[in-house]
This record gives structure tokens, sequence and C-alpha cells, in this order.
């Protein structure tokens, strides 16, 4: 039943049984049942992002930003296909006993590839980050992950938010994204078509937000021109959630819930996550739709239940509830938060010795959270392993632990009778007993998240500034100030302002949110059973005094491929405990007619500690007025390597990594020489300060 045009006269055939009012019924997400037609009620909104959302008992992998920092395609494909398992075992064992309520169907409103342009954006911590082709290729491994190749589809994945949003939360519901043709098909699109043409995603979602003036679940441009004429997407669309309400409400391009119903349903908007399809009857008697509208859509949707098979028998039938978190997936869960992890800095206080610690200081409000392990969109775990109960778990019984939660993550005070900062006291003298401090800081889903669902209602889930909460600032000092080793680990899902720590602090582990087990990893990697071996997949600015106006959306002086000033960590970096050095790389200096590019590199691994690495192969267009200002990201390989082991890679830059956009938007051939930059990192200054090691770079021209 992979068969698309099999599907869809099977869905043919049964809508054209339904009456109209029947038709409408099922573009509502919580589409009812039509017994006569042996159909059962379906609900379309589920959500899978780090394993299956709020249905109870699931897997928890580390939030997508995390995901994204590991640069691993093949552990993006079996997060999905594990999200897809768990997603059929709710499914099959709910529908059992009759139960299809929300977020227990096989429509997983995931992944979110939208761009991180912009670290105040609170959702940014739900995409892969800032580049268009790391969203792209590990969006597209999720996708394929989730979807599967097996006889039906195993779940079906959805790209959102269509397109160009990426905040402010606030004005979500109003605002009116503005974009040049450039940047829109070479930074906001991109992603998007590679799972529509390479995984062939079975459903987008439209954003709140209007681009360039267009609603975008009602645009004609993005909806129609974009994703079905010249993307050719066959799946389904579905609207953001009252997102259509929106358009008489807030962008004031309608002036009724009819004429909003008829403009997103015309311009192809199948599943309305909302209330506003109720009106659509009324928008048919008014003539504002037709009947054959209605019922196209409705097609287009029992294609989709069709390709999951939901009204036969699958081989997914027989999965059943004991794949909920068992073994081999909280396995899965571990080795991903293992790759999440990067090791920004380190004067050699890191790895610590079980044997040689006596007492080891855990402080800090995101040491023993449980919402920090999280994230946002997340499903419920059965255990919780917290950075502090991680060490506990695995210091030797002679290390003695001490813990002070040190400060409230944002309030001034901890205790509501107390004076300020009521902890700072017990946090000093849990560092001065220490022989080392864990210092376990950041922010949580309350501080920066999605608009509605946060408790940081100044900013609706974005963040002001890129600083730490005051008390937490304050708690570091105070901490820094007693003279023992300290290590950050900073939690969030989005870069900070981490100068002081930079400069004071003995190591630094950005951790994310790590995942419901996580803190059990993040003990492995700071006692050196486990190298970190992350890389950002965003930009580490000093501030955000250097950063263009939020609401402006232009691509000029964002992210690694425009920015013209010196960023504290760069896209890309990050250190491991090994000592991993690309000791040769070689390719044809002529590119082939092909397009593509094949480089050969050899890696050798110096030290004797066993980690991961991550190869990257960056591109600078050195004669097209068109390229972008720095080399862009053209290729990458995660490669594993024990102590003193080497090995022989080969990458490919594909077509596309020698083409560039203009200002009408089209993508073209355009520059004849082209600088190849290969190493672990950027070919950037600061990434060299940092790690001490240079790019193998050659240029290579065009025939």
């Amino acid at each position: 039943m992979r068969n698309r045009a099999e599907a869809r006269k099977k869905a043919h055939e049964l809508v054209s049984q339904m009456t109209l009012e029947e038709k409408a019924s099922q573009l509502k997400y919580d589409a009812p049942a039509i017994p006569r037609l042996g159909i059962p009620a379906y609900n379309w909104w589920n959500e899978g992002l780090h394993g299956v959302a709020r249905a109870g008992v699931a897997t928890s992998f580390p939030q997508a930003i995390g995901l994204a920092a590991s640069f691993d395609r093949e552990l993006l494909g079996e997060v999905g296909k594990i999200t897809a398992v768990e997603g059929r075992a709710k499914y099959n064992s709910s529908s059992h006993e009759e139960d299809r309520d929300i977020y227990k169907g096989l429509t997983f409103w995931s992944p979110n590839v939208n761009i991180f342009r912009d670290p105040r954006w609170g959702r940014g911590h739900e995409t892969y980050g800032e580049d268009p082709y790391l969203t792209g290729e590990l969006g597209k491994a999720y996708v394929k992950g989730m979807q599967g190749d097996g006889e039906y589809m195993m779940a079906a994945a959805c790209a959102k938010h269509f397109a160009v949003h990426s905040g402010p939360e606030a004005l979500r519901h109003e605002f009116d994204a503005r974009v040049s043709q450039k940047d829109l098909y070479e930074t906001y699109l991109p992603a998007f078509e590679k799972l529509v043409k390479e995984a062939e995603v079975e459903a987008v979602m439209g954003a709140y937000n209007r681009t360039n003036g267009e609603p975008c679940c009602g645009s004609k441009t993005l909806m129609q021109d974009i994703l079905k004429e010249k993307w050719g997407f066959q799946g389904h669309f579905v609207s953001d959630c009252w997102a259509i309400r929106d358009f008489h409400t807030r962008h004031m391009v309608t002036d009724t819930p009819e004429e909003s119903a008829a403009l997103a349903l015309k311009n192809g908007c199948d599943v309305n996550c909302g209330s506003t399809y109720a009106y659509l009857l009324k928008a048919c008697q008014e003539g504002l739709v037709t009947e054959d509208e209605i019922g196209e859509a409705a097609e287009r949707l029992f294609t989709t239940r069709f390709l999951l098979g939901l009204f036969d028998k699958t081989e997914y039938d027989e999965i059943g509830f004991d794949k909920l978190e068992c073994r081999e997936h909280l396995n899965a869960a571990a080795h991903a938060t293992e790759e999440s992890v990067v090791l920004l800095k380190n004067n050699g206080v890191l790895p610590l010795s079980r044997q040689e610690i006596g007492a080891i200081g855990v402080i800090g409000p995101n040491a023993d959270s449980r919402r920090v392990l999280v994230g946002n969109y997340h499903g419920t775990s059965s255990r919780y392993i917290t950075v502090l109960e991680g060490i506990q778990d695995y210091v030797s019984e002679e290390t003695r632990v001490y813990y002070s939660e040190g400060c409230h993550l944002f309030k001034e005070k901890v205790e509501s009778l107390a004076r300020k900062q009521d902890r700072i006291s017990e946090a000093i003298n849990v560092a001065k007993n220490s022989d080392v401090v864990i210092l376990c800081l950041g922010l949580d889903e309350t501080l920066e998240g999605e608009e509605g669902d946060t408790g940081n209602s100044y900013a609706s889930g974005d963040k002001l500034d890129l600083l730490l909460p005051e008390v937490q600032r304050e708690l570091a000092e105070k901490v820094m100030g007693v003279g023992k080793p300290v290590i950050l680990v900073n939690m969030t899902g989005s870069a900070m302002d981490l100068r002081y720590f930079q400069e004071h602090a003995d190591a630094v582990l950005q951790a994310w949110y790590p995942g419901a087990r996580g803190g059990a990893v993040i003990a492995k990697i700071l006692f050196g059973e486990i190298s970190p071996s992350g890389k950002l997949p965003l930009t580490f600015y000093q501030n955000t005094e250097e950063l263009p106006d939020f609401e402006n959306y232009s691509m000029e002086g964002r992210t690694y491929r425009y920015y013209k000033g010196k960023p504290l960590y760069p896209f890309g970096y990050g250190l491991t405990y090994g000592d991993v050095n690309l000791e040769k790389a070689e390719c044809e200096k002529t590119l082939p007619e092909t397009g593509e590019l094949t480089i050969k590199a050899h890696v050798a691994n110096k030290g004797t500690v066993s980690t991961g690495e991550v190869v990257q192969v960056y591109v600078k267009d050195l004669d097209s007025t068109y390229g972008t200002p720095n080399a862009r990201l053209g290729a990458f390989q995660r490669v594993f390597l024990s102590g003193g082991e080497s090995r022989d890679l080969e990458i490919k830059l594909d077509r596309e990594a020698f083409t560039v956009v203009n200002e009408e938007g089209e993508r073209m051939t355009d520059g004849r020489r082209f600088l190849i930059s290969i190493g672990l990192g950027q070919p950037d200054e600061r990434t060299r300060e940092l790690t001490g090691k240079e790019c193998i770079e050659f240029i290579v021209e065009r025939s």
C-alpha cells in the first residue's frame, strides 16, 4: 500500500459515499467516526519531537537541538524509527480499548525544520539549528526513519512550520515575516524542499505568521505555487493550531470565519487544527467553497490513512505494549545523549577521576531538576535521572557528594518567607568542602518555549537577551570566588552568553535538555567513561548587541554564514577527550561533469581515549557575488575512533554545494572557483583559536 495511486483510489471510493456533512467533518483534527461506513474516529494531532509525547510513558530522547549537535544522520533515523515503533505500540493498545483520543494516532507533527536564525527565539530548541543543509539532512533522516520502508507507512511525519517562522512568539498570530526571495530560497525553504522531495514526508504544517503578506496556512505562494507545483508535494497539509482563526481575528486578511475557512481550504489546507472548519458548511452554502473542494481534501486525508494501513492488516499490528521504554530503546536514548553533549572548554580538569576525588560539590537550580531534562513536547518517563542523581550513582562509595540548589531558577529566593538568595551561603559551604564543583545552570521550558505553553509571560517564551537569570549569575560568582575547580554544565536549548564562564570556569559542557535519564550519561562524560563528541548546531554569540533586530528576517549578520564578528563559540565547534587529527585530504581539482565531488580523507586519533568526531566540509564560492559571505557547510560525516586508531573516509559534496541563489530566488551555478575546507570545524579564526587545529584547504575549479 505504499502505492499512493492505489491508496488515493481507495480514498476516492470511500469519500464518494459520504454526505457533504460527513466529508467536512473529516477535515477537523478530531475527525468523528462514520459508523455506517465502518470509519472509526481519528485524531490527527500527535507529537514526536524527541520521542512520543503527551501520551503517557515513552522513551525520552534529548531535545531536538541536542540531537542536532550529534551531526549524526544514522542516529536521527533511529530516533524517528523508535518514535514510530512506540507510536504503533500505543496506537495498537489504545485502539484495542476503543481509545482514539488526542496524541494516540499515527500522524506525528514532527520534525520542526524551521531555521534557528536568532538565539532569542523560544522555540529554537525544537529545531536542528541554524544551518539549512544540516537541518535538511537530519530532518530527512528522521522522516525516513519514522515513515519506514515497509509495505505500509509505520507512521506519518510532518515538516513544520511552513514557512519563514522563528519568532517573535508574542507577535506570531499577527506578525508578517518579510523576507527577500534570496533569503527565502537560500535559507528558509531548503530543508522543507529536501523533506518533500527526498524523504517524501507525508504532511506539512503551516506557520502562524504571514510571509510577505500572506497568512502561511492560506498562502497561495507557499502552498500552491511552491509546495505543490514546484516541489510536487502529494501528501496532506495541516494548519498550526487555531492559526486559521487568526486570519480574521489577528491578521485581518478576512472578515469572517467562513472566509478564513475558504481561504485555507482553497489553497490546500486539509486538516484544521482548531475549530474554524466548523464553518465550512456555511462557507459552502455561501458559495465560498465547493463540495468538490471539501471532498478533495478529505480524499487526501484518507489517502494517508490508507497508506498507514488503518483499514487493513499490517506488518505493524503485532507491535506490543512491551516496546515502550524497552531496554533497546533506552540504550538508544542514552547513546543519543552521549553524542549530543558539547565540550566547549577544558583546561585539563576533565575527565575527573573517581579514585582521586574525595568530595564533589553539585550546585545549581538545574542539578536536581527533572523539568530541565526533557525540554518541551515530551513524553513521560518511568524514571528520571538528574545530574545530581547520575553523579551520586556513579562515584565510588568513598566519595562524598555535597549538594545545594544554590538559587531558584529565576526567582530571587527559594523559600517564600526567606530573604533574597537564601541558598547562597549553603552553596558556598558546599564549594568550600569539595575538591571540585559541578555547577548546573541554565534554563528550562518555562523560560524558553512556545507562547502559551511557557511561564515566561513577559516575553511569551522568547529571551530578551542571552544572559542567564541574574540569580544564577550571582551564584556563579560566589561559587567561583571560593577558588575550587568549577565545571559548568549549562542546560539550555539555545545559545547563551557564556563569556564569564569561558574566562573563569575550568570546563564548560553544553548539555542541552538531555532526555529523562540524561543525568546518568552526563556523569559518565564528567568521569571519562564516555568522551563528549557533540558539535554546536548554532553560533554562540558574545551578546545580543551585535545581532540585528529580532523582528528583522533578513539573514544579513545572522548565523555563521552571514555573521561578520568573532563568535564566542562557532557553529560546528566542540572538543573531545581524544586527539583526533585530519592528517590528509585530497580530491580532483576540476569539478566533474556530474557536479559532485568526492573527497578522500585520513583521520587519526593520536590520543589514548576513544571518541566520536565529526569531519566537516565547507565550501566558499570565490567568484559569485551571490555566494554567502562565509563558507557554508557542504558535507559532514561522524566517525568513531578508538585510541590510536586511524581511518580513511570518503565524503561526497553534492551538486547543490556548488550553487548559489540569486536575488530572484533562483538556484544557479555561477562561480568557477571554489575553496574547499575540510576539518573538524569551520575554517574560521575563532575555531582555530579554540582547537589549535587547521582545516586542509584546496581550490576546485569548474571545467
